[in-house]
């Protein structure tokens, strides 16, 4: 049976256990983690969405795991954490957005996940503060990103600026053994 139509906005960020800068985002996920394997979370907050008739309103959701070397190589084991208020349809629709099932920008590392550990229930903090976001959930994850502007260069022509992030993450989250 095909997935709904789904859609979904809000705010979304990651973190991982890289130095300073992760080095995937110069390099296309090709480059080694700077600290053997990369632990990563990726948090959302939805503020408005629907899956099909189901509404995803308010909730949040992280997906938390592993990469043993080179997050473009694959082999990820990861598991899904989703807010204790979203009903069965709600989890549902949920693991179907993170796993890439239903298509979208997720779908699109669908093929690295070598081991999908499954879903938990929690309560999940996720707060918007200017250009800090931060997620908490209780013994599982504990990440913030801040943002920050630079100046454009004198002898740029452009008027835009760059935004560089920094970020911090206490990721507890453990893959759970295979049933």
């Amino acid at each position: 049976m095909a997935n709904p139509a789904w859609t979904a906005s809000g705010d979304y960020f990651e973190t991982c256990t890289c130095d300073y800068l992760c080095p995937c985002l110069s390099s296309n996920l090709t480059a080694p983690p700077t600290k053997g394997d990369c632990v990563f979370a990726f948090a959302f907050r939805v503020d408005r969405g629907r899956f099909g008739d189901v509404s995803l309103d308010g909730l949040c959701f992280a997906l938390a795991g592993v990469a043993p070397g080179p997050m473009g190589d694959g082999n990820w084991i990861v598991g899904l954490i989703v807010d204790d208020r979203a009903d069965a349809a709600q989890e549902k629709a949920i693991a179907a957005i993170a796993s890439g099932e239903a298509g979208g920008p997720l779908a699109a590392l669908a093929p690295l996940i070598a081991s999908f550990r499954g879903v938990e229930k929690k309560s999940i903090r996720f707060e918007k503060d200017g250009l800090r976001r931060s997620v908490s959930i209780p013994g599982m994850l504990d990440q913030a990103v801040e943002a920050f502007r630079a100046r454009p260069s004198p002898a740029s022509r452009s008027s835009s600026t760059t935004v560089f992030t920094r970020s911090t993450s206490a990721l507890r989250w453990r893959a759970p053994p295979r049933a």
